[in-house]
């Protein structure tokens, strides 16, 4: 995608603004999506193409790169060449739409602490 929304002479082709409709908050519910925030196509609602013909192209561009693998939005953001900002908003509303889910990675603080991690490895190899 990149240069599809830049011209070298004239700039930005499309401003974020026209694409979000003016919004810089996601959705109505106001969900807040952290830059490592993992976005997936919905498995349940699947290829869609009539639902997602009724979406605007960077929605699209995002569902096709989610549609692949489990990304960041930080990895959207770069992938599609947008501001950060801007995927948040489009990402919101596929969320609402209920074409995305969106899961937090584990936070360090949760994973098993080392030693319990070394002791099983032992109890492994004592078998």
């Amino acid at each position: 995608m990149n240069g599809q929304w830049y011209d070298a002479e004239a700039g930005p082709l499309v401003r974020p603004y026209a694409m979000t409709g003016g919004r810089t908050k996601p959705g109505p519910h106001g969900v807040r999506f952290d830059l490592i925030a993992l976005v997936a196509v919905d498995p349940e609602r699947g290829a869609d193409e009539t639902a997602e013909s009724l979406l605007g192209p960077e929605h699209r561009a995002l569902l096709g790169l989610c549609r692949s693998e489990t990304q960041s939005v930080a990895e959207l953001a770069a992938d599609a060449d947008l501001p950060v900002g801007v995927v948040r908003v489009l990402l919101g509303d596929l969320l609402e739409g209920g074409h995305v889910k969106v899961s937090r990675p584990v936070p360090p603080a949760r994973l098993p602490d080392e030693r319990i991690l070394r002791e099983v490895i032992e109890g492994l190899r004592a078998l």
